[in-house]
């Protein structure tokens, strides 16, 4: 993989891998922690190669334990290091919920502001890959809830390429879900560009219904939006990239452009991000609606093994579509 950033075709998996790259050049209180990450080069190869260049020192494998590698970051972090912790996919970060909740999240509050605890986490989340119910969950929403983290969703090339950076810039913990589904994903790389961790970005301008998403559903919604436009509907596309704390001033600004909305979220509706999305469109934006705000989910079960199964219970291009026509009052 190269660390050449100027414009070029690259896979999301190769951008991840050279963000990652440049970090550990760039600083040296910069290391990766976690399973698999350095013989193996990571899970979804991400790290792949890192290990030779870098050593072991820098490049450390560990034992599966992610209560273990997560509280050793934490240490780290507030010893003066900039650690990354790879958690090899979100449902086993439940394992480590007491390091990162408990302790990384409310560090800084309780020592009256005397420490920080600059830890970013990667893991991969979502499905559609047939890994069934233990390995396809989509938790982000969960950890959207908690005060003192930063939850990133990075679903574009660039910002595969760009988010880290700015991730290890900031004090406080931050967590990235890199969509598994994405891995294989090619698209041209911008160069020189810069990801900030607070702004969501309309991916795609529209007029009649703004379509809010982020992570593996941001193809799905770009793919309806495309599908749409044969119909003469003009549907915007505003990925919200980071979802603690979300960019309200984005989405109510597209809203009120479009007058309708749709959330799509990989989550299971009960208790989900979009609630909170469809609540402060509610608040914010009420009186530009002339139509109630809807939403695309997870169907409420646990993700299932077979193909078709599991595609059914994903959001889809085409429940987006039927969606939004709901709203404009047409037959899907």
């Amino acid at each position: 993989m190269s660390d050449n950033t100027n414009n070029r075709r690259i896979s999301y998996r190769a951008a991840l891998h050279d963000g990652l790259r440049e970090a550990l050049q760039q600083d040296p209180r910069v290391f990766l922690l976690g399973e698999d990450v350095g013989r193996y080069g990571g899970t979804y190869a991400v790290s792949r190669g890192l290990l030779d260049e870098f050593g072991p020192e820098r490049i450390r494998d560990t034992p599966l334990s992610e209560l273990a590698f997560v509280g050793i970051g934490i240490g780290a972090a507030l010893g003066g290091m900039r650690p990354i912790v790879e958690v090899m996919t979100v449902n086993f970060s439940l394992l480590a919920l007491d390091q990162i909740i408990n302790t990384a999240a409310i560090y800084h509050h309780m020592s009256g502001g005397q420490f920080s605890v600059p830890l970013v986490i990667r893991m991969s989340t979502g499905a559609g890959r047939q890994v069934a119910a233990q390995h396809s969950n989509s938790f982000e929403g969960w950890y959207a809830h908690i005060p003192g983290i930063k939850i990133l969703a990075p679903a574009t090339i660039e910002d595969a390429r760009y988010i880290l950076a700015a991730a290890l810039a900031d004090p406080d913990p931050v967590l990235l879900f890199e969509h598994a589904a994405l891995y294989n994903v090619e698209g041209e790389l911008p160069a020189n560009e810069t990801v900030d961790i607070k702004s969501a970005k309309v991916r795609r301008k529209g007029t009649d219904v703004t379509l809010i998403t982020y992570g593996g559903s941001l193809p799905k919604a770009l793919q309806a939006a495309e599908a749409m436009a044969q119909d003469n509907i003009s549907a915007e596309v505003l990925d919200l990239r980071v979802l603690r704390p979300l960019d309200t001033e984005a989405i109510v600004a597209s809203v009120r452009k479009c007058h309708r909305a749709v959330v799509i979220d990989e989550g299971w509706r009960s208790g989900s991000l979009s609630a909170e999305v469809m609540a402060r469109i509610m608040e914010q934006a009420f009186f530009d609606l002339d139509a109630p705000v809807a939403r695309v989910c997870a169907e409420e079960v646990p993700i299932p093994y077979a193909r078709h199964l599991e595609e059914a219970a994903l959001p889809q291009p085409e429940k987006i579509v039927a969606a939004v026509k709901a709203l404009l009052g047409e037959r899907a």
